[in-house]
């Protein structure tokens, strides 16, 4: 029994590293088409984009931990049925669920882990991966000077070049405008060529120019007539710097990120879903607080000692048409100051009530990564048992389309969650509730060797369907 399981281990074990490889890396270069635009050209340090791309590695394990069970559990269990393997085990008197068993127990130990990582390592990894792309995505271009653009990159300067040589630090057609205090064109820099090249410690842009002219406006004595003096420099080489401090990549405060549900774990979550339900409800409070007085005001109770007659204000206490007005008036403009209140009240309502809704499905995701293991692996093994198929040809086909139903069901819920058209627990977990029959039936119809995917079987059954439909409708 113990070579047994010793076999089935082995057998998901190596498929299940290979194909969470493949998935993590398809994801990654998802990842990397997705923000290459971003990252190309910016002239970052290769250890920058090794450590973007770590830390988005870790944060697609939510993605890629279940279709790997799926599609190892249906290349274990196929390749298993395709060689016989199954066949003699049963013949050892050993069934389909104890054969299970053994892999069953892996899987709940790596659901485990799944719960685990997804509460300590993902929202730390959350954290650092988003913040470093936020920091990524800001950084200006490495390309200082592009070809026939005005750059403004340079604080206080507006630079255009015509042309540049392959080398990238010839440039032709120079043009460089200086923006003064007075935020006006105040120096005009015209050259025929140039030398572009960084300072030995990095820290400015060295512009030697040659065979140009410089038109520089000034102000004069006259305090009514601010530009007066024009003067023109004509130069056969100078040289100017620019500061490059503002294209040195600077990292956003941490902090500042830390209060996302998706950089929150279980303890975190829960104590901030807490102390928003105790502001919405001392908001509720607040609201009949304010509200109260108007309607103390126009309330007249049914019953009263004091209050023996009610009387219409509008045919005794007021006298004219003029003073109903008034009074109309007074009233719609009192109900329009409510409406406004409750509008913005209800605006800040919504919006609260939204945020517990997204960090409620938060909470409630870090529980569905250990169960989508579960459940993938209950619908993966029986499967690989009934199609008899192993390899990456029938197995990725079924595990992308059972992928996909389930990552489709559970988008939508989370968004109707969102949006409270869901509660955020039927949201979160209604894509395991449709999975799991699903599983236990494949389940049932392994360990009893239903031929469930035979199409001779299938075709058998409509043909005497056919048959018998034909001799009704033969008469006697």
């Amino acid at each position: 029994m113990k070579k047994i399981h010793l076999l089935l281990l082995k057998s998901f074990i190596r498929p299940f590293i290979v194909t969470l490889f493949i998935v993590m890396f398809v994801l990654l270069m998802l990842f990397l088409f997705k923000y290459i635009d971003d990252l190309i050209g910016k002239g970052f340090q290769w250890y920058v984009i090794l450590e973007l791309m770590m830390y988005n590695s870790a944060t697609n394990v939510a993605m890629a931990l279940p279709l790997s069970v799926l599609l190892s559990s249906i290349m274990t269990y196929g390749s298993l049925g395709e060689n016989y393997e199954l066949v003699a085990i049963k013949s050892a008197g050993i069934s389909l669920r104890r054969a299970m068993y053994p892999m069953m127990v892996v899987v709940v130990v790596l659901s485990i882990g799944a719960f685990a990582f997804s509460d300590w390592m993902l929202p730390r990894a959350n954290l650092k991966y988003y913040s470093l792309l936020y920091d990524a995505r800001k950084q200006k271009s490495a390309d200082l000077l592009p070809e026939n653009v005005f750059t403004n990159r340079f604080d206080g300067y507006s630079i255009r070049v015509k042309s540049k040589d392959p080398d990238g630090q010839t440039l032709y057609g120079i043009m460089i405008y200086k923006r003064e205090a007075l935020e006006i064109n105040q120096s005009i820099t015209f050259a025929k060529s140039g030398l572009m090249y960084r300072s030995k410690d990095d820290l400015y842009l060295i512009l030697k120019l040659k065979d140009g002219v410089r038109y520089q406006e000034d102000p004069s004595d006259n305090n009514y007539f601010q530009r007066q003096k024009l003067t023109r420099f004509r130069f056969g080489e100078t040289e100017q710097r620019f500061p490059l401090s503002g294209f040195k990549m600077t990292r956003t405060n941490e902090n500042e990120f830390r209060s996302a549900s998706m950089m929150m774990n279980l303890k975190q979550i829960q104590h901030y879903v807490d102390s928003a339900n105790r502001n919405v409800d001392s908001t509720v409070n607040t609201n009949y607080t304010l509200i109260k007085p108007y309607i103390k005001y126009f309330s007249v109770p049914a019953k009263s000692a004091s209050v023996k007659k009610v009387i219409r204000a509008d045919s005794v206490l007021l006298h004219g048409v003029n003073d109903q007005l008034n009074a109309y008036n007074n009233a719609a403009s009192e109900v329009r100051q409510v409406q406004d209140m409750i509008r913005n009240r209800t605006d800040n309502y919504k919006d609260a009530t939204k945020s517990i809704r997204r960090y409620i499905l938060e909470y409630h995701k870090k529980f569905n990564l250990g169960a989508a293991c579960i459940v993938f692996f209950l619908i993966g093994a029986p499967l690989g048992a009934i199609i008899r198929k192993g390899g990456l040809g029938l197995p990725v086909v079924i595990s992308v389309i059972f992928f996909l139903i389930y990552y489709i069901i559970g988008t939508i819920g989370e968004k109707s969650a969102k949006e409270g058209d869901l509660s955020p627990i039927i949201g979160s977990w209604v894509a395991i509730a449709i999975l799991l029959p699903i599983g236990i039936f494949l389940s049932y119809k392994a360990a009893t060797d239903s031929a469930l995917f035979d199409m001779d079987i299938y075709k058998r059954y409509f043909k005497r369907l056919r048959m018998r439909f034909s001799k009704a409708n033969t008469p006697a």
